[in-house]
């Protein structure tokens, strides 16, 4: 599918940000705060990393000459991302990276100064995050990775697969996935009514949680899962790939790797894209010309 449908870029509000004039600017190091949704040792957090280190090393950063990049990895976990961004405005950094609504709930609570850029946010100005997409206002934009209407495609294929589903349970988290998760809910739930489909919302907050949603989905006949795009879910994507799959539930999820580490199948943007994105971005708007 095309990356424009659901990707947008943020670019107001960056302009207001203070820029140096270049001819006064000297080499040294400057530091970027980095606060990612998944583990450290997730494949996909690699990638992610990697794909902003190596795109910022293509503009002229490179690690160890005139930039340190300081990781942290919430895994998921609420207290750890407010943990960790806590950690990361103490370090002084030119710029923050926030990956995922969690993320950047945590780091704008410690600071109204430094630069955020957001990547993969649902919703941002319904969060409260920006004024608008055109005019982001304050220190924060980035890029965000989702429209509504997803919702209802992703019931839609899902019955193109499995068009016995008679029942479907949306999952998703609410510290991590709300408000915008509610809106996606209402898309689904217009397209379950169009097609006779009972919509069941599942909020798990831990492991045993997803087993009793998934166990709970598998007891009813004709039933089928959506899976929502949010910090939690992906933390805990192997569980609830594993558990699905178990009881041969049809499924659909978020983002490719879903369907790379065993899903069924998945629909949605590249998620590599945006990290390439927002190292464009900081550069541009954010850290002074190197050259």
């Amino acid at each position: 599918m095309r990356r424009r449908e659901f990707i947008t870029l943020l670019g107001g509000a960056a302009t207001a940000w203070p820029l140096a004039t270049r001819a006064e600017q000297t080499e040294h190091m400057r530091r970027i705060g980095v606060l990612m949704s998944p583990d450290e040792d997730d494949p996909e957090g690699r990638t992610r990393a990697n794909l902003l280190r190596n795109s910022l090393r293509q503009l002229g950063w490179t690690e160890g000459h005139n930039i340190r990049i300081d990781y942290r990895w919430a895994r998921g976990d609420e207290a750890r991302a407010r943990a960790y961004a806590v950690e990361l405005i103490r370090l002084t950094p030119d710029a923050i990276i926030a990956n995922s609504t969690l993320c950047l709930k945590a780091v704008r609570e410690e600071t109204s100064n430094i630069p955020i850029v957001f990547v993969i946010v649902g919703d941002p100005v319904g969060q409260g995050f920006v004024s608008s997409l055109a005019h982001p206002g304050g220190n924060i934009t980035g890029l965000t990775g989702f429209e509504f209407e997803i919702g209802g495609k992703w019931l839609e294929l899902l019955k193109e697969v499995a068009p016995e589903v008679r029942r479907v349970v949306f999952m998703f988290n609410a510290e991590a996935g709300l408000p915008y998760a509610e809106r996606i809910a209402q898309s689904i739930s217009a397209a379950a009514s169009a097609r006779g489909v009972e919509l069941v919302v599942r909020n798990p907050r831990d492991d045993t949680e997803i087993d009793h949603a998934i166990v709970g989905a598998a007891s009813q006949m004709d039933s089928g899962v959506i899976v929502n795009a949010d910090a939690f879910t992906i933390a805990k994507r192997g569980v609830i790939i594993s558990l699905i799959s178990r009881y041969r539930l049809p499924a659909i999820y978020p983002f490719r790797y879903f369907a790379v580490n065993g899903g069924l199948m998945s629909y949605g943007i590249d998620a590599a894209d945006p990290f390439r994105r927002a190292a464009s971005y900081v550069d541009r708007r954010t850290l002074p010309n190197s050259n």
